[in-house]
């Protein structure tokens, strides 16, 4: 895909992701926002129209040997938890939005989703320090793998930490002094 235009490639990744997950979006739509969104930022032009997303459209699934099928770990998580016998309303929680933080990452191509279910597993009993290590030593799955992903998973999360009030605050007050 290096060898198109990532202005064309971009938005026919949408319009296919889109038709994948049953909420299609019409490629005018799509043209109409580029066009739009470029216009805006003051690129050049946006020159691409709805054939040429569709020809694109072709191309991709031609590289992706028409495999558009992503397995989601929450069905995975799910029944992983009720394994576990985690009943707790807080650890659900908890993992399930570990999960939905993995979806700002490559993870859920890279690795297989019962593995980053389990990966959210642990980082939620670790934090809650929730001890089912001899759950964990039931499965059949190897462990370093599962730490691997969870480390990943908190590498992301202080590198994107959130900006606490006060600096914002902060920032915003010696933005009002300045003339």
């Amino acid at each position: 895909m290096t060898e198109y235009d990532p202005r064309l490639v971009a938005p026919t990744c949408l319009f296919l992701a889109s038709k994948a997950e049953e909420s299609t979006v019409q490629t005018k739509v799509l043209v109409f926002y580029s066009k739009k969104m470029y216009n805006e930022e003051k690129y050049e032009k946006y020159r691409y129209e709805v054939k040429d997303i569709l020809e694109m459209e072709m191309k991709i699934l031609e590289a992706l040997d028409y495999y558009l099928v992503v397995f989601h770990p929450y069905r995975t998580l799910a029944q992983l938890l009720q394994d576990a016998g985690i009943n707790d309303i807080n650890m659900t929680q908890l993992s399930w939005g570990i999960v939905n933080d993995t979806y700002k990452m490559d993870l859920i191509l890279v690795h297989p989703p019962h593995l980053i279910a389990l990966a959210c597993i642990y980082i939620a009993c670790v934090s809650k320090e929730k001890d089912i290590t001899s759950w964990f030593e039931e499965l059949r799955v190897d462990m370093n793998v599962v730490k691997n992903i969870s480390m990943e998973i908190l590498d992301f999360y202080e590198n994107h930490t959130m900006i606490p009030e006060q600096r914002i605050s902060a920032a915003l007050s010696k933005l009002s002094l300045k003339p």
